[in-house]
């Protein structure tokens, strides 16, 4: 293949047509390619092949973290313990392109790896790298951990994919008409672009569309403009001229608030968190629209196919069969992991996600004493499942982990698993008969796992936040906590009404109905199947990108 001037390899889609290169950090696109840390890399996999599954005229722009996020070992005490091991990929083919680009003033070299699109059956995907021995060790390092916590490193890795991606279309030939950040890690792009376009704002704006997954001001990245500028982040702006563009006066660089006023058109990921993203940004002017298209999940990904066809042949034997089968697979992990003998008799509750404090992992156990009930409970019997990897620098987040680990040693249908990544993911939401969510409203900008959780029979328990306004008819294809109103009380008080409700939902609703009425809880079940199976589903997405956002319609 000649990659100086490539060509899609397959047929596109009339429909699809329009040119796209799509950028971000991290891609779940399969368990042996591990360039991912968590829910926005599981987003951007199932966008990947939906692309494919749909032939879109669009080309993924990543990583190649030599590191990948990190592997989660335990201590000798079973506490957490980040480690990092060199990945190799022999399936990742070497383009042959190398070209410089210009990091803290100095040029840096880039190598690029191609993703054949039958391999995974995704969009054909570029992975950027810079350990190459023409690089010095310190620009080596750029593309070794994902999320590096050097903020100078970390501002090298924005630039690296922005400025490397939009260089790379150049020397491939490849014209693109739209250029898509999800997240503004990819920003640089658009001062790549800006330069190139001879400082014209006006074609940039054309090209540039934005994805915002952060629904609080406070979790949008800034970094010293200084910095910023001295790491060649703007691509040749003076710091006044970025200033301009930005809008603001201060001297933190607010990454999202320029990628809004440079883009086209931008998005949250729900309906309610394109609400709360037009209430939080609209003090600043000159930023664009901002839509809404809900994150989804590619279903012939995640959803158990056997599961499907014993609800569609209204087999209820087969289909309990399958269920018990799915978590008999997944306790057979807990027993290696921890010990400790599960029952697929047993009702199975299951935490998995990615552990940061406004997601609250921690949160049944903030009352004792009825966790100690719920889980002694003779006459309804119930096992808990945790897993997720914390930042492995956000020790506060590692506390609450290895807590966990701590507190599961008294119980045994108590478990805290390692290694949460895409396949153990799967196990875990066709192991589990609960899926728990319990994030603080409205933090959680869309919340995909339950998703995937619904595509294999797993009933979602949450708070009313991301996605599930959308999804849970409450009783009928999963349980919502009440919303309070979450402006006036504090976060204490917020936790607490939450915690009330979630163990009144678990102990008068969801697990009598399991235990007792076992057709209504089956019922519920493939109700959530049938409703997530098609508005959740990633091609959904994929092609609401073209209608709403990739084709401009004014």
């Amino acid at each position: 293949m000649d990659f100086n001037n490539f060509q899609m390899p397959f047929g596109i889609t009339p429909n699809y047509s329009k040119k796209v290169a799509y950028f971000s950090m991290e891609f779940a696109i399969d368990q042996a390619l591990k360039i991912y840390s968590g829910g926005l890399g599981f987003l951007a996999g199932s966008h990947m092949r939906s692309a494919y599954n749909l032939k879109q005229d669009l080309v993924g722009i990543g990583i190649l973290w030599k590191f990948g996020y990190y592997d989660q070992a335990r201590n000798h005490d079973q506490t957490l313990q980040p480690t990092w091991t060199r990945k190799m990929y022999s399936f990742l083919q070497d383009t042959g392109i190398k070209f410089q680009i210009e990091i803290h003033s100095a040029p840096v070299w880039v190598k690029v790896y191609y993703l054949d699109p039958e391999i995974f059956h995704t969009a054909p995907m570029f992975f950027l790298s810079t350990d190459v021995p023409e690089n010095d060790h310190i620009s080596k390092t750029i593309c070794h951990r994902l999320y590096d916590a050097n903020e100078s490193t970390k501002i090298a890795q924005y630039i690296l994919l922005g400025k490397g991606g939009a260089k790379l279309l150049h020397v491939m030939n490849f014209e693109r008409d739209v250029y898509h950040l999800n997240e503004a890690h990819g920003l640089p792009a658009a001062f790549y672009l800006l330069k190139k376009f001879g400082g014209d704002l006006s074609k940039v704006k054309e090209k540039l569309v934005f994805t915002t997954h952060t629904p609080e001001e406070a979790g949008n990245e800034k970094h010293n403009i200084f910095m910023c500028h001295d790491m060649s982040y703007f691509s040749g702006l003076t710091i006044d001229e970025v200033k301009t563009i930005e809008g603001v006066e201060d001297d933190r660089f607010n990454h999202s608030l320029c990628a809004l006023r440079m883009a086209r058109v931008a998005n949250g990921v729900s309906q309610l968190h394109g609400e709360v993203s037009r209430l939080m940004w609209s003090k600043y002017p000159g930023i664009c629209e901002i839509k809404a298209i809900t994150n989804a999940q590619e279903f012939k990904y995640w959803s158990d196919k056997p599961l499907y066809s014993a609800k569609d042949e209204d087999d209820k034997t087969l289909f309990d069969f399958r269920k018990k089968h799915l978590k008999k697979r997944l306790f057979k992990i807990v027993a290696d992991q921890t010990g400790n003998l599960f029952d697929e008799n047993v009702f199975t509750i299951v935490w998995a996600r990615r552990f940061a404090g406004y997601k609250r992992a921690d949160l049944l156990l903030h009352d004792k004493s009825r966790f100690e009930r719920l889980l002694n409970n003779p006459k309804y019997p119930v096992q808990i499942i945790w897993a997720g990897k914390p930042y492995p620098m956000d020790y506060s987040a590692i506390s609450t982990f290895n807590t966990l680990v701590e507190e599961g040693k008294y119980y045994k249908n108590m478990a805290v698993l390692t290694g949460y990544e895409l396949s153990l993911s799967k196990l875990l939401k066709q192991g589990s008969d609960l899926w728990l969510n319990n994030p603080r409203v409205p933090r959680e900008a869309s919340g995909t796992s339950g998703m995937t959780a619904a595509m294999n029979g797993s009933v979602n328990l949450s708070t009313d936040d991301g996605w599930i306004p959308e999804f849970v008819k409450n009783g009928i294809n999963g349980f919502v906590v009440p919303q309070a109103d979450y402006n006036v009380l504090s976060v204490y008080d917020q936790d607490q009404y939450d915690l009330e409700n979630l163990y009144n939902v678990l102990e008068n609703e969801i697990i009598p109905t399991y235990y007792d009425h076992p057709d209504q809880w089956r019922k519920i079940q493939q109700t959530a199947m049938e409703d997530v199976k098609l508005d959740f589903n990633s091609d959904r997405m994929a092609d609401e990108y073209y209608k709403q956002i990739y084709d401009d319609l004014r």
